[in-house]
Parts: C-alpha cells; sequence; structure tokens
C-alpha cells in the first residue's frame, strides 16, 4: 500500500476521521475558494519558472472556479481574488530571490519511499531550487494571514517540512508564504531539518502505519471550549449521524460501500 503525509497527518489528527476518508470513501467536496485558489496560483508560479505569462495562466485557472458556487470567507471574493495574485505574482517577480533550474524535472516532484516490504511512501514536492543562493527544497502556500515567525527556529517544527525532508534528504528547506490581505506580502521562511528529526519521523510514520493495519479507529473528539476542531471538521456529520452535514460537505467513491470487510477487522 502507499502513505503519504496527508494520511499520516489525517489518521493522527483524527483515527476515526482517517477511516471516513480513506476507508469507507467520503471525500470533501471541493467548494472551498480558497482551497482551489491555491492550486491555481501554485499553476500560475509554475507558468512563471517556465517563463510563460504567469497572470494569464492565473486568470485561466481560477476562472474555472468563478460560476462552482464557492465559500469565500474573510470578505473574499472572485475578483478579489484575482487582483490579489496578480499583485503576489508581480512582487514575487520584482523580488527576485528564487532560482529554478530546469523547472520541468523540479517542479512538482514526486518522490517514493519504501518503509516496509509491502508499503512505499509518497510525496510531491513543490520544488527543489535557490533561495537567496542557498539550495533548499521549496513549498508554496497561499493564505490570508501571516504565518509566524517567532520564536527563531519555529519552522523546523513543520511536520510537513520535516517529512519532505525526510523523503529528500535535503535539509535547507524554505516556505514561501504568499499573504493575500489589504497590502499584499510574500514572507520567505527558511529553517534546517536535523538529522535526529528525520530519523524521528520515519520511526513515526512506521508506528502510524502499524496502527492503520491494526484496523485502530478510535476516534479522537476536538470538542473542548473554547477550541473546537470537530465543528471545522467535514466528516462530522457522519460522526453526529446528521445526513443533512454529510450532504452538505461530503461525496462519496464510487464503489466504497462494498468496504464491509472493515467491520469484521474492528470488532
Amino acid at each position: 500500500m502507499t502513505y503519504s503525509y496527508t494520511q499520516v497527518s489525517q489518521y493522527l489528527t483524527c483515527p476515526r476521521r482517517y477511516r471516513h476518508r480513506y476507508l469507507d470513501g467520503w471525500q470533501e467536496k471541493d467548494t472551498r475558494a480558497a482551497m482551489l485558489f491555491g492550486r491555481a496560483f501554485e499553476r500560475a508560479l509554475a507558468a512563471y519558472f517556465r517563463r510563460e505569462d504567469a497572470a494569464t495562466a492565473l486568470f485561466r485557472e481560477w476562472s474555472v472556479c468563478q460560476n462552482q458556487g464557492l465559500h469565500y470567507s474573510h470578505g473574499d471574493t472572485w475578483d478579489r481574488m484575482l487582483q490579489q495574485g496578480i499583485q503576489l505574482l508581480d512582487r514575487f517577480c520584482q523580488d527576485d530571490r528564487i532560482r529554478i533550474r530546469q523547472p520541468g524535472h523540479n517542479l512538482q516532484i514526486k518522490f517514493t519511499r519504501q518503509v516496509s516490504a509491502r508499503n512505499d511512501f509518497v510525496a510531491y514536492i513543490d520544488a527543489i531550487g535557490k533561495l537567496d543562493g542557498t539550495r533548499c527544497l521549496l513549498e508554496w502556500k497561499t493564505t490570508s494571514s501571516r504565518y509566524p515567525e517567532e520564536p527563531d527556529g519555529l519552522l523546523a517544527l513543520d511536520p510537513q517540512l520535516v517529512c519532505y525532508s525526510w523523503m529528500t534528504g535535503i535539509s535547507e528547506v524554505a516556505q514561501l508564504v504568499f499573504v493575500r490581505k489589504r497590502l499584499i506580502e510574500i514572507q520567505y521562511l527558511h529553517t534546517t531539518i536535523s538529522e535526529a528529526q528525520r530519523q524521528e519521523f520515519g520511526q513515526l510514520v512506521e508506528d502510524t502505519i502499524r496502527r492503520i493495519e491494526s484496523a485502530q479507529f478510535l476516534p479522537h473528539s476536538g470538542i473542548r471550549f473554547p477550541q473546537n476542531p470537530c465543528s471545522t471538521c467535514p466528516y462530522l456529520g457522519l460522526c453526529l449521524g446528521k445526513q443533512e452535514l454529510v450532504d452538505a460537505a461530503l461525496v462519496r467513491r464510487p464503489g466504497a460501500e462494498n468496504l464491509g470487510w472493515l467491520d469484521e477487522l474492528t470488532y
């Protein structure tokens, strides 16, 4: 079986959520404007490094979502997000701090690693290039608010970056945060992942896979006021038995109803 960072992260957040998504076949509907805009913006960045018109690429990719009835937040609109995206691309071009050679090979790179005799781990890295002359692994993020930068070294605790460093063996990692706000901003965050962190992550992956394969899918309730992760979970309707919430947030993969064998493993 092939695993990924997203699968491990989902399981560690809530094993029952993992079961809903990866075994029972429920998927969140693609209606969040911020998520779809992020995908369109990544394709525009790829166009920029291929020496194509990035603004045109962004307009083309984002136009596909214009009439899809998306859920916008923070007062966003389709037009406003497009304008912010074009401004961010202009700023990125002016900064001129990133170099990527052979973009056909060094953008959206697939890495595969064998973690056991029957299991693989896969990761797709946004890019490998140079930030201010230093070779590093690069990850793009679009957001409506700045990422915290203090205390110093905080970025090295990002589990996704640790995962990517473990997969590639590259210690130097950078996160480029494209901040969509009234005055747009780009954060160039850089850190170093140690060998000890990579080894620990590998152990975490092996332990998580063992628990998944032993069919341990107990729920982790996130209801603890004032923070309520359960209330924002797209699978909340399944846990509460509320069909109207399921219909609003989820769709099910064809054939997923044939997974009744799983119940035999959990009892």
